[in-house]
């Protein structure tokens, strides 16, 4: 499993404050890029998206990610749940690729390059493979068992 480096998870708590202030418009602007991928967007429950709750709800998830990247223990029970979540939707290790696409482009659009440096975003794309390596290794457990 890969881990963030302690330099990548300092910059991702820094830059919590800007995920409090605009998270929802960084994650519907990743959910713009995402669902250009038609496979992608019919795996999406369009009404949450269209009401709004879904890009909420996972710019809460990331707030709490980048807060806690250091006490991941904090996030148990929402890692579960997404890990549900995803299992119910058909979500596989290959989808995340996906998203990392979306979301690194997604953070410098709305933050600007001035914010979203090219570092901020190494420290968020190394944070996002962290959390990705453990939402896949829980997906796949409960996919065997449910085999």
């Amino acid at each position: 499993m890969r881990t963030a480096s302690a330099q990548a998870r300092e910059i991702v708590k820094a830059t919590a404050p800007a995920l409090e202030k605009y998270g929802v418009e960084i994650t519907t602007a990743m959910y713009a890029r995402l669902f250009q991928n038609p496979e992608v967007k019919a795996m999406f429950d369009q009404a949450a998206q269209e009401s709004g709750e879904q890009p909420k709800r996972l710019a809460g998830a990331i707030l709490a990610y980048a807060k806690n990247i250091d006490k991941l223990e904090n996030l148990g029970a929402a890692v579960q749940r997404m890990v549900a979540r995803h299992v119910d939707t058909g979500v596989k290790a290959e989808h995340y690729p996906l998203v990392a696409e979306a979301l690194l482009p997604a953070i410098r659009d709305v933050l600007g390059a001035e914010v979203a440096t090219d570092e901020v975003l190494g420290a968020w794309g190394e944070a996002y493979w962290m959390l990705a390596d453990i939402l896949i290794a829980a997906e796949a457990e409960e996919y065997a068992k449910a085999a």
